[in-house]
């Protein structure tokens, strides 16, 4: 494969970056992955937000929920995890973007490397110890529901971690063409732009 075939499949489709390319097969994983985690993400707003101004009303009218506390805990975790993966998917988590901009462009796809090899490191490790930890909480419940499987709820650690890796290397074409070809200066002009 030559130098000028592998770019052109290294590069990321964006409307906004490159008007006039079609996106390609990546391109529509992308979009379709992303549109997953923004309306999973919103579902999960949506149902946490509900679910306080439910319990409110509840203790006010002097009747509160018992499961209440539990359940929303449960789901700002799994808000937390799936927000973090589409955050990912973004590459709007908290980085060292400047740190990398700064760099000279061959010294900056060694560092995004790196970088990528460590996340990609602790999210399947993390996967790793969270399958772990379902296989301990076999037959453990809800204290307040006692019908809700403690594996189920606890379930968005590996798959969390799973998500973030796929939205890591969905976006990474991206990060990888700009951290190769972009001077020093725009590099640093366009991380602040994001900061």
């Amino acid at each position: 494969m030559d130098t000028q075939t592998a770019n052109a499949a290294a590069r990321a489709w964006d409307a906004q970056t490159h008007p006039g390319v079609k996106p390609g097969i990546f391109q529509h994983l992308r979009y379709g992955f992303e549109k997953l985690l923004e309306g999973i993400s919103l579902v999960l707003m949506v149902s946490l937000v509900s679910l306080v101004v439910v319990a409110v009303i509840y203790r006010k009218a002097g009747a509160s929920l018992a499961w209440y506390d539990e359940v929303a805990s449960v789901l700002l975790a799994w808000l937390t995890y799936y927000a973090a993966a589409l955050a990912a998917l973004k590459r709007a988590h908290i980085g060292f973007g400047g740190l990398v901009s700064a760099a000279p462009p061959q010294l900056r796809l060694v560092l995004v490397v790196i970088a990528e090899l460590f996340v990609y490191g602790f999210f399947i490790l993390l996967a790793w110890v969270g399958y772990q930890v379902l296989v301990i909480l076999a037959g453990d419940t809800l204290v307040s529901l006692t019908w809700v499987p403690t594996r189920f709820t606890q379930s968005v650690i590996p798959v969390g971690a799973v998500l973030f890796i796929i939205a890591q290397a969905l976006s990474f074409p991206e990060v990888w063409r700009k951290a190769g070809t972009l001077s020093t200066q725009q590099a640093i002009e366009e991380e602040a732009r994001k900061g």
